[in-house]
């Protein structure tokens, strides 16, 4: 399909809750949304792409065709999208790693069951405790359980291997009870394994005060050797929970998410808190997604939680969902229980969000150099404005004025996104009668590059993109006095906000291009505009000082401009100008001239 027709058969979509999927001209799916309205949803991709951001564009560039799946609800729609998402990966959808990368406990079933490590949860029987954030930390658990229960970990099978070999190693080191030494040990075992399961399940109180009681029977009945194994347990276990071995993404009463996007890269976090200590963190590096950033957390956070056995009893979250409400009824039907989504505004659970939000930011930090990022931020900046690549040499101009007096222009450069302040320039207009900003446009860039053209070495750079300190007749005017001098040179110009911030950039047609949705470009924009306009403004005060300063000095008889400029080189200021001798004078300026300076400024002396 066009472009066209594509727009066409958005516009006829019906306004119902549904799930659309957009394909290739290979028929490859490529992206799958839901929407409250089908219709507002779709259609917004075929509009004015300026608002779209630069992944959106590519995106919408390979749309071939697009389907729609109607839905009863937006809850349906949630779930099918999610579903959808699993089962094509699209490339433009926010993926988290794929089930393999997130693997399960089993606990095989069987007369003496085992722990052991799955890639995915399959239906053979067994039981699944998971998904956990990596195999290293899912062993570290079985491990922790082993040694915390004293559980076998040898390569013994049973019921095959019981009573066939003397106890192991493990055994006389206090790591394992030795339950290969016959079946009398069978529901010992059982009870070890019980209490793992409820480990696993986060029920450490209840482990703990069932092995307490059971000690307290045994030192009873005298039984003291058992009693300290008892007794062993336990505080193995209480060192277990201390130390937060156990994943607390299954066993947390909250887990804190962060979100934090970069130029390059963006990061999810999820803190994971135990009894209101941070027990363990997880988190995810990706590319910089096209949705917006409430779009990009809802997407994380049904990915992250999809398939868990066990959640916590309340997640928070940076910023409010729209379909939050709906991603709390998905999360509680799928462990059977109230699943929290709250969005905090102040106080302690305000200041978790904060931690989880600059963890992120310093893994982004962590992983990306500043060159990786000002690259990244060029390019984009390079593709939303349609340049053939990322700009490396921006030059900035605006003009200042104090009324018809002191008219000059300043023109900023930035190379690889950093200000090069040798190559900084500034130019005193000529020939104005009255300010005009139009007229000293074209005139400031009319003698730059000119001066370009004539080989001289102080404008011998030639720049990939002009930014103007204005509206669209601003770089209407800047693009004809470049096409005078048979350049094509990219030029757009910075519209401000109420506060005085550039909000985006517009191009000679009159079309804006958005630049608030990407925190690191609109820094860097604003920042070439505060510099521009700041040297603008300091070169405008340096004239008008200098014309004031000279005035003074112009009243005297004999002193011209060469005199005047030689006394302000010797003495820096008219002030030191009056307070020097006429001999120091003199020194300047010869005796006659010195006489008549000092008479000047010393006409009352005697």
């Amino acid at each position: 399909m066009t472009f066209e027709e594509l727009k066409l058969r958005a516009h006829a979509l019906p306004r119902k809750p549904g799930v659309y999927i957009m394909q290739d001209a290979h028929s490859q799916v490529i992206y799958v949304g839901k929407a409250k309205a089908l219709r507002n949803r779709v259609s917004q991709y075929f509009q004015d792409s300026a608002a779209h951001t630069e992944k959106t564009r590519a995106m919408v560039s390979q749309i071939d065709h697009f389907d729609v799946i109607l839905a009863d609800s937006e809850f349906e729609a949630l779930v099918l999208e999610s579903a959808l998402i699993k089962r094509h990966q699209p490339r433009y959808n926010i993926l988290l790693k794929d089930d393999k990368g997130y693997p399960y406990i089993r606990l095989s079933r069987e007369e003496y069951p085992r722990f052991s490590i799955a890639a995915r949860a399959a239906e053979d029987g067994a039981r699944y405790f998971g998904p956990y954030a990596s195999r290293s930390g899912t062993q570290a658990i079985i491990d922790a359980l082993r040694g915390a229960l004293r559980l076998p970990s040898c390569g013994k099978k049973f019921p095959r291997d019981l009573g066939k070999e003397r106890p192991c190693l493990n055994f006389h080191m206090g790591k394992c009870d030795g339950y290969c030494r016959g079946p009398e040990w069978k529901e010992a075992h059982d009870q070890a394994m019980e209490q793992a399961v409820s480990l696993l399940e986060g029920r450490f109180k209840e482990v703990l005060e069932e092995l307490t009681e059971e000690m307290e029977q045994a030192a009873e009945e005298l039984r003291f050797e058992r009693a300290a194994q008892l007794r062993d347990r336990i505080q193995a276990i209480q060192l277990l929970g201390k130390r937060q071995k156990v994943v607390a993404g299954s066993l947390a009463d909250t887990d804190v998410v962060g979100f934090h996007r970069g130029a390059a890269k963006s990061c999810f976090v999820v803190l994971h808190y135990m009894e209101g200590e941070l027990a363990a963190k997880d988190m995810e590096l990706l590319e910089n997604p096209m949705e917006e950033d409430g779009e990009v957390l809802s997407a994380l956070v049904r990915q992250f939680y999809a398939g868990r056995s066990r959640l916590p009893r309340q997640i928070l979250l940076p910023d409010e969902l729209e379909d939050q409400y709906l991603l709390t009824k998905l999360l509680s039907e799928q462990v059977g229980r109230k699943v929290e989504l709250l969005t905090p505004q102040r106080g302690a659970k305000m200041d978790l969000i904060r931690l989880a939000n600059h963890n992120a930011a310093e893994e982004v930090e962590r992983v990306t150099t500043r060159e990786e990022r000002q690259n990244k931020l060029l390019e984009t900046l390079g593709k939303m404005l349609g340049l053939a690549g990322a700009p490396e040499r921006i030059e900035s101009y605006d003009i200042s004025n104090t009324g018809h007096d002191d008219i000059v222009a300043s023109m900023v450069v930035y190379c690889q996104g950093r200000p090069k302040r040798s190559e900084y320039r500034c130019f005193k207009l000529k020939d104005m009668d009255a300010p005009d900003d139009y007229a000293s446009m074209d005139q400031v860039l009319t003698r730059r590059f000119r001066r370009y053209l004539d080989g001289d070495e102080k404008f011998a750079a030639r720049p990939d993109l002009l930014l103007i300190d204005g509206g669209e007749n601003h770089v209407r005017v800047a693009c004809r006095a470049l096409e005078a001098l048979g350049l094509d040179i990219p030029a757009f110009g910075m519209v401000k906000d109420g506060r005085h911030r550039t909000r985006a950039l517009v191009a000679p047609d009159g079309r804006e291009i958005g630049i608030q949705g990407i925190p690191a470009l609109f820094a860097l924009v604003g920042q070439i505009q505060e510099e521009t306009h700041r040297c603008a403004i300091q070169f405008n005060r340096k004239q008008r000082t200098k014309r004031v300063q000279g005035s003074s000095l112009d009243q005297i008889p004999g002193i011209g401009e060469k005199r005047r400029t030689q006394l302000l080189k010797a003495f820096h200021s008219v002030k030191a100008v009056g307070q020097a001798s006429e001999e120091e004078l003199a020194k300047v300026v010869g005796k006659a001239a010195a006489k008549g300076v000092y008479q000047h400024f010393h006409g009352g002396e005697e």
